[in-house]
């Protein structure tokens, strides 16, 4: 990976080529890097740790979750972002809404991803040390800098470059060890599978939870975690502002979420499977344990090194969104013109904001929650705060940078007085026959567009003097 790393070097020559890749990203890459982006530690480790300890009803957040915002970005923001030809989404903020929505919107943007970059880190950590047995704080610390180190070389191009090599060979790995673990079950696949059913507690086979209508909005909160708070994205929306044109970005996103819920169900499978042959192996690394008991030595190494290679798809790719929003929307328009007289140009620029998020990452990493709820939490962000002046801003002309800002304030305000206080949900009673909770991420939203609409009429413009898209 190094390697390809060192080869796109030479295809950087600006900001949009280390961001971007120049716009030239046809279909054949534009969804493999949008599916591998995405298809990390997330659904590979963490949904199969937490689907075999929970059941079905865990893949709310991977990969059901996941695979449907990416079909939601291909019908909602593909189009239009496209034909914006932006860099990052903080300028979208900044064309839409005016240079305040764009410096809150890239504050609020780049604490988001540590969490999911940090995610990334544990998991990954965790392989290492059940495979080789590396303690973990070591683990973390190589990983970050493998990482850092060949998203510095080339950018988008480095990242497109290893994607799409990345996944075939996850995507194979995952199909050989299914099919072995499920032969191991039932003498065939297919009967492997129809024992698992059976063999599978009741509890397990849930998907949408029924049991009480608390349960089933918890779950619905948490899936729209997964579906809503990535829409508003660095990692997404570069990928569409990197294919080559509108019908390439649409359909990158389309193809990429429909291969995100099907080869997403492979991992799930396989962790269902886990405690009915290996019960008295940990639960954490699940896929990582059970290629070591049914493959041969040298296949093991090999799929481990498959898994470690498209969770570093991943970091890449997450380190390289939020350091460029950082760059482009917070330091650059800031202290552009004195960099610029010191010799510095915005492509440096971008590259020591990937030194600090990896960085930043790192130490989010080292706090010690779960890799479950880093990456719950990183997805919540984005719903709470910027999902609503995303939406409203990109296909509606009320409101200006003051509803954009209310929104932002006060979802990502209740977020964190959850966070303080903890409480796990507001507006409770608002069903009062049932007394049913509303989801934290729901709830948040909700106030979000209420501050939305009410700061739109409030300050609504004199006519001609509003700022809309078609300016």
């Amino acid at each position: 990976m190094l390697g390809i790393g060192w080869w796109a070097r030479g295809r950087v020559h600006d900001a949009e080529d280390f961001l971007v890749a120049g716009r030239r990203l046809p279909l054949i890459l534009a969804a493999p890097t949008l599916l591998a982006t995405w298809f990390g530690a997330g659904t590979l480790l963490t949904a199969t740790d937490e689907v075999r300890a929970g059941g079905l009803r865990m893949a709310a957040l991977e990969p059901l979750g996941a695979g449907l915002c990416l079909i939601l970005a291909g019908l909602l923001l593909a189009p239009k972002l496209w034909r914006m030809k932006l860099l990052t989404l903080g300028d979208f903020f900044a064309r839409r809404f005016g240079p305040r929505a764009e410096r809150w919107s890239a504050a609020l943007m780049v604490p988001s991803y540590f969490g999911w970059i940090a995610a990334q880190y544990v998991a990954l950590a965790g392989m290492l040390e059940i495979s080789f047995g590396l303690p973990l704080a070591w683990g973390l610390v190589i990983v970050a800098v493998v990482g850092v180190a060949y998203t510095l070389l080339g950018g988008m191009w480095s990242v497109t470059a290893t994607d799409a090599l990345q996944l075939a060979l996850v995507i194979v790995g995952l199909f050989v060890l299914a099919w072995v673990v499920l032969d191991a079950l039932g003498g065939g696949p297919f009967a492997g599978l129809a024992r698992l059913w059976r063999e599978l507690p009741a509890d397990k086979r849930v998907l949408v939870p029924r049991e009480d209508a608390a349960a089933f909005v918890g779950w619905l909160g948490v899936l729209a975690v997964g579906a809503l708070g990535n829409l508003p994205g660095q990692e997404l929306g570069q990928r569409m502002f990197a294919a080559r044109s509108e019908r390439t970005a649409v359909w990158a996103c389309h193809l990429s979420g429909l291969g995100y819920l099907s080869v997403g169900l492979l991992p799930l499978v396989i962790g269902l499977s886990a405690d009915s042959l290996a019960p008295g192996t940990a639960e954490r690394s699940t896929l990582t344990s059970l290629a070591q008991l049914f493959l041969s030595p040298t296949m093991a190494v090999v799929f481990t090194l498959v898994l470690m290679s498209a969770v570093l798809s991943t970091i890449d790719s997450a380190l390289l969104s939020p350091a460029s929003v950082l760059a482009q929307n917070l330091i650059w328009p800031s202290f552009g013109a004195r960099l610029e007289a010191r010799g510095w140009t915005a492509l440096t620029v971008n590259r020591v904001c990937v030194l600090l998020v990896g960085g930043g990452a790192l130490a989010t990493a080292f706090w010690g929650a779960s890799a479950y709820e880093l990456l719950e939490e990183a997805y919540a962000l984005g719903l709470v705060s910027l999902l609503v002046p995303l939406l409203l801003g990109l296909h509606g002309e009320a409101g200006d940078q003051r509803a954009a800002l209310a929104a932002m304030g006060v979802g990502t305000g209740l977020w964190l007085l959850h966070l303080l206080v903890g409480a796990e949900a507001f507006a409770g009673g608002l069903w009062p026959a049932a007394w049913i909770p509303l989801p934290i991420g729901l709830s948040c939203a909700a106030f979000a567009l209420a501050a939305y609409l009410i700061a739109a009429r409030t300050f609504a413009p004199r006519e001609g003097s509003s700022r809309s898209l078609r300016e």
